[in-house]
C-alpha cells in the first residue's frame, strides 16, 4: 500500500519552535502549541500513512489523533505500529483517554515522544503519564533521532537536513531524567508501602 500523507508539511520555522526542547521558547516569544505528528505502519509492511494534527476548538491533539484512527476502522486481524511524535506530553483526561483506546484496541502497538512535559510539576500530571507507562503506551522524550525522523517526514524541508539547536541532547537528557524520576515514585510508593505493611 502507498503512503497516504494527509497534512500540510510543517514549516520549518514552526517545527523549531513548537518541536524545540529548550526550557524557554526562544524569539519571537509565541506560545508553543500542540502539535501531534504519527505515521501508521502495519507489522508486515511499510509505513501507510502519515498525519499532522493540532489543539482545535477545544478538542485536543491526542483527542482528534483517536478519532482520526477510530474513522479508519483498521482491520483487527492485522497488527498496527503508531509512532507519534507530540510538543507536549498528553494532559491527564488524554492519558485516560489513549489508555482507553489502547484498551479497545488491542491489535495496535502505540509509542508517544514527546519534546518536553506538560506541566510536569503537577500530581495530576504526574499521574497521567504513570498511567500510560502502567498501561502499553511506551512514553519516552524526543532525542536527536527522533527530531530527524519528525523533520524527515513531517517538515516542509525542501530537501535540507535538520539543524540541531544549541544543547539539544543536554536537554533531552535532562527531561529524561525528570520523566524517569516521575515514573519511578509510583514503584517507590508501592516498595515502601509494602515494607510499611505489619503482618
Amino acid at each position: 500500500m502507498v503512503c497516504r500523507s494527509t497534512m500540510n508539511p510543517l514549516r520549518r520555522e514552526i517545527f523549531y519552535h513548537q518541536f524545540g526542547n529548550q526550557p524557554r521558547a526562544p524569539k519571537p516569544y509565541h506560545r508553543r502549541k500542540t502539535y501531534l505528528c504519527y505515521q501508521l505502519k502495519p507489522q508486515e509492511g511499510p509505513i501507510t500513512r502519515r498525519v499532522r494534527l493540532q489543539n482545535k476548538k477545544k478538542r485536543h491533539a491526542e483527542m482528534r489523533f483517536i478519532d482520526n484512527i477510530r474513522a479508519l476502522r483498521l482491520d483487527q486481524s492485522q497488527r498496527y505500529e503508531i509512532t507519534c511524535y507530540l510538543t507536549w506530553s498528553p494532559c491527564p483526561t488524554c492519558a485516560e483517554e489513549l489508555d482507553a483506546f489502547v484498551q479497545d484496541h488491542p491489535h495496535i502497538s502505540l509509542r508517544l515522544f514527546a519534546s518536553r512535559l506538560y506541566f510536569h510539576w503537577r500530581l495530576k500530571y504526574q499521574e497521567g503519564l504513570r498511567l500510560l507507562d502502567r498501561s502499553r503506551i511506551p512514553v519516552a522524550v524526543m532525542r536527536l533521532q527522533e527530531f530527524e525522523d519528525c523533520w524527515r517526514n513531517f517538515v516542509d524541508n525542501q530537501g535540507e537536513p535538520f539543524q540541531p539547536w544549541s544543547k539539544l541532547e543536554q536537554h533531552s537528557e535532562s527531561i529524561t531524567r525528570r520523566l524517569r524520576r516521575i515514573l519511578e515514585h509510583s514503584q517507590n510508593n508501592l516498595e515502601n508501602n509494602f515494607r510499611n505493611l505489619h503482618i
